[in-house]
């Protein structure tokens, strides 16, 4: 076996405190309470922010419009659900290919420049289709949002209650499916040579790698992942707004993502319960000025922790290592 094969195994093999968190997530299915509503944003931010993960902390593309792909699932599954179409896992599907397919055709505009250029093209997507859905409100609702959608019960069986517990379960499960697509990616060859990529794609290429096509397959997986977030929005609130393709969106999971670290997958997960209980309870101590406390963590973490809060807790890991493990030993 080469070094290579080695390594992609060791980052591939699940960690003890992983299990442990996919049993806390399992467990708070049955002990969500009242709190089942604001699980169900958590993950599907999560799911969101995951998608932005795979494209920024991967292969080093910078994004701010990346709402532009949440925003069209949310209408499509929104669509659906108002014409008829009620079957939640089918939206899912739909939502995605439609995303994704704008991710395909979108990502050679996003490639062609510097990172200020794909800057400018993704924040430009999204605000296109923001006026868009603005446009044509006979469609999408416009200002007054999308009514009437319909959700038929999850496979057939499990009917969207108004406490939200269906819907977190829901979520979740999708959030768990497509975060174990995503550790399966990163961990193969195919995202080894995404971190390639990342770090010098002059020298990938002269090594006779396809960088462009590498870029495209992710940029596209990505939007279908943002698609498929943007659909749970819809399916488990049975409402669409402009508010889906606004600039917070993009904002926000840039900065959830900065929150957590990039290039983990699980920072995606941690940076999300961190921000929105962070923003629950501030929001509900001082609704004024909530956004001044989230900003001062926000900037304590960028100036002071390396790779957001699973670097802190890494470093500290190291630290401890260090000086009671058996390099510390006199």
């Amino acid at each position: 076996m080469s070094g290579v094969q080695r390594s992609l195994g060791r980052d591939a093999a699940w960690r003890w405190w992983e299990f442990a968190l996919g049993l806390a997530a399992l467990g708070s299915c049955l002990f969500a309470g009242p709190h089942a509503l604001l699980l169900n944003e958590i993950a599907i931010l999560a799911l969101f922010v995951l998608s932005l993960d795979l494209i920024l902390g991967y292969a080093g593309i910078v994004s701010l419009g990346h709402g532009a792909f949440f925003g069209l699932g949310a209408y499509v599954a929104g669509l659906l659900g108002k014409h008829g179409f009620t079957d939640p896992i089918a939206g899912l599907f739909v939502a995605g290919a439609v995303a994704g397919l704008l991710g395909f055709v979108t990502s050679f505009l996003v490639l062609r420049g510097s990172d200020l250029t794909k800057l400018m093209v993704t924040l430009g997507v999204a605000l296109i289709l923001r006026e868009l859905a603005n446009k044509f409100s006979s469609i999408t609702g416009g200002a007054d949002g999308l009514t009437g959608v319909v959700m038929g019960p999850v496979l057939g069986l499990f009917e969207f209650d108004i406490f939200g517990k269906v819907a977190y379960a829901y979520s979740l499960t999708v959030l768990f499916i497509l975060f174990y697509v995503a550790r399966r990616l990163v961990n193969s060859p195919f995202g080894l040579l995404l971190r390639a990529i990342k770090g010098n794609a002059l020298r990938t290429g002269a090594m006779g790698v396809p960088t462009n096509l590498r870029l495209v397959t992710i940029y596209t997986i990505a939007a279908v992942y943002a698609g498929i977030a943007g659909a749970l929005l819809a399916q488990t609130s049975q409402f669409v707004s402009l508010d889906v393709l606004d600039f917070h969106r993009s904002a926000d999971a840039m900065l959830v993502l900065v929150l957590g670290g990039s290039g983990q997958l699980w920072g995606a997960i941690i940076g999300s319960i961190i921000f929105k209980i962070m923003y629950d309870w501030l929001a509900g101590i001082t609704p004024q000025y909530w956004q001044f406390w989230l900003g001062l963590v926000l900037v304590a973490v960028v100036l002071f922790g390396k790779g957001g809060v699973l670097g802190f807790v890494e470093s500290g890991r190291e630290w401890l290592a260090a000086r009671f493990g058996k390099g510390g030993r006199k």
